[in-house]
């Protein structure tokens, strides 16, 4: 197999899924050349970031075990549904909120 310049711009998407700092990563390293597949999942993992951080803060005051591993649990769940989506270079929508981080961050790509 022949590795190209797209496919590795590809692997920004799955990139863009690890850490915060990845998706900025990803977000530089795909300004010059747009490539679709990565700008949809820089969008999604940029949404899910920022909801994790936001929900994060306001989850913390609570207080309890099973609240706190609920949360973690579904964005544990969320961030390997759109790794699994990068990695197969589909541009699958996180359930419910991928259509409004798609609306939200349109400007990027």
């Amino acid at each position: 197999m022949q590795h190209t310049a797209e496919n590795n711009n590809d692997n920004l998407a799955i990139i863009a899924y690890i850490t915060l700092i990845g998706t900025l990563i990803a977000f530089f390293l795909n300004r010059d050349k747009p490539n679709p597949l990565v700008s949809f999942h820089i969008r999604q993992a940029l949404g899910l970031w920022l909801l994790q951080m936001l929900l994060g803060y306001f989850i913390g005051a609570f207080n309890s075990w099973m609240i706190s591993m609920s949360f973690w649990i579904f964005f544990i769940a969320l961030f390997i549904y759109g790794i699994i989506g990068a990695v197969g270079k589909k541009m699958n929508e996180v359930p419910i909120l991928g259509p409004l981080f798609q609306k939200w961050f349109s400007n990027i790509g």
